[in-house]
């Protein structure tokens, strides 16, 4: 199983079938495989907290939901975690392309890539960074598990070790 299959298979075992997400190339690989499996409803979003507020609203509405972005949009979305999902305690897992390390060809991915994790510090939202597909199922079902029981958002973030990234 690859690491995007790995995905798929712990937010349906974690009964996660809303996923909102921003297009990215880097996570293509994830959201075409959801798009294709009718246990999932895909939802795609114009901004990353317009992403995050779709996921909270299935979550009220008693769906359990996921939202996949890319590490320059995660900016966008610290309003929303910050005055919404937080306070509310909202489970919501959250799959992030993390560009800006090793590899990157692009020089305005870098600054918020290595900013992430630090905000989500801030926050005091854990996370955790996958850079190879071995232990990814305990990681990510312990982040589910994690995130559930908590009732806080808990992102994971995919580097270009993982997927192997985007080409220049």
């Amino acid at each position: 199983m690859n690491w995007a299959e790995q995905i798929v298979k712990t937010l349906k075992d974690w009964d996660t079938s809303l996923i909102a997400y921003v297009p990215d190339i880097s996570i293509h690989t994830v959201t075409s495989i959801i798009d294709e499996d009718p246990f999932f409803r895909l939802v795609s979003a114009t901004r990353e907290e317009e992403a995050i507020g779709i996921a909270v609203g299935s979550y009220a509405a008693g769906r359990n939901a996921a939202v996949f972005m890319q590490s320059s949009g995660f900016g966008n979305s610290i309003n929303a975690l910050a005055s919404l999902c937080i306070p509310a305690r909202t489970p919501i897992p959250m799959f992030i392309n993390l560009r800006g390390g090793a590899g990157e060809f692009n020089i305005a991915q870098v600054a918020m890539g290595r900013a992430v994790r630090p905000i989500m510090d801030q926050l005091g939202l854990v996370h955790f960074t996958l850079e190879d597909d071995r232990n990814m199922d305990k990681i990510l079902d312990g982040a589910m598990k994690l995130c559930h029981a908590n009732r806080q958002p808990v992102a994971v973030c995919l580097t270009q070790l993982l997927h192997g990234g985007k080409l220049a």
